[in-house]
């Protein structure tokens, strides 16, 4: 395998060389450095431990689609068992009441006083202030979901 070395005219370089010394200012939270025969746009060692720290803390606040199902059945249900999520979703729900207990969205309420007394799941306060509401007064209504309100375009009647 050959290894191709990449030769700039000198104005590109002097150009690049500009842009280098000015990402050297305390200013500017990357720098630009030669590497592997070209230019990479890299965080200086000094921002990446704050950087880290804030991509940890956005992946913290995401949630996947079955993580989102779960939590607006219990939300719209709760006092909810297990059993009676996964019968809403038709799917194992372990995976995602775990996650949302892991991240306090959810809480164990009590025990249903079903046959084998299943633990009951609510939404907790971290919950609102996660969606940005007050109460669960403020979550959307069956009858904000009405079809018509909802349609795109001409909707022809058969």
């Amino acid at each position: 395998m050959k290894c191709l070395k990449l030769t700039f005219p000198d104005h590109i370089q002097e150009a690049v060389q500009n842009l280098i010394d000015k990402y050297e200012s305390d200013e500017y939270a990357f720098q630009i450095l030669k590497t592997g025969g070209g230019y990479q746009f890299l965080t200086k060692a000094a921002y990446q431990v704050s950087i880290s720290i804030l991509l940890k803390q956005k992946s913290k606040k995401r949630l996947s689609t079955a993580a989102l199902e779960t939590i607006s059945i219990v939300a719209y249900k709760q006092p909810v068992t297990k059993h009676q999520i996964e019968q809403i979703r038709g799917v194992n729900c372990d995976y995602a009441i775990q996650k949302l207990l892991d991240k306090e969205l959810i809480e164990i309420t009590g025990k249903s006083d079903a046959v084998g007394r299943p633990l009951l799941y609510g939404t907790t306060q971290k919950f609102m202030e996660y969606f940005g509401i007050n109460s669960l007064k403020d979550l959307p209504q069956p009858k904000d979901f009405l079809a018509d309100a909802n349609e795109i375009g001409d909707v022809k009647e058969s």
